[in-house]
């Protein structure tokens, strides 16, 4: 992550949880099973996160009746989603990316605990929320 990457040291603390995860589980479990040590340890560290809390969508400034649930949100600023897949793909990113736009949070944590033989993450910046949706494609651009 660059110097002037927001909320670093969070995103340093969070990701030293997940490892921490990785190292006691190894790969091979289900992500609820993650998501559970994951939310013991970030307790254990004394990293403040909400998990699974309900976020409304809009489309053209309705409501919608379908809600999102970020696995977690640290920092109140800092949306963390957990995969337990063999490689992480676009599609994972595009997801992490909408709940970013949509929530208005600053940083997104794509953390893959299924990639073995070692965890596998991508930090992203919300730079813009005007072209966001634009930039997925070119992802590469946010980090």
């Amino acid at each position: 992550m660059s110097e002037d990457f927001p909320l670093k040291e969070e995103t340093y603390r969070i990701l030293g949880a997940c490892f921490e995860v990785d190292n006691e589980m190894g790969s091979g479990f289900l992500e609820p099973v993650y998501q559970e040590c994951l939310e013991l340890e970030l307790r254990l560290q004394g990293i403040q996160f909400e998990s699974q809390i309900v976020l409304e969508l809009e489309y053209k400034g309705h409501k919608l009746g379908k809600k999102y649930q970020p696995n977690l949100i640290c920092y109140g600023n800092v949306v963390v989603e957990l995969k337990a897949v063999a490689h992480l793909a676009s599609e994972h990113e595009a997801q992490l990316l909408n709940d970013m736009n949509d929530g208005e949070f600053e940083v997104g944590l794509l953390v893959n605990f299924g990639h073995s033989p070692k965890l596998e993450y991508t930090p992203l910046v919300h730079q813009y929320k005007k072209n966001l949706r634009q930039s997925a494609s070119s992802a590469g651009t946010l980090r």
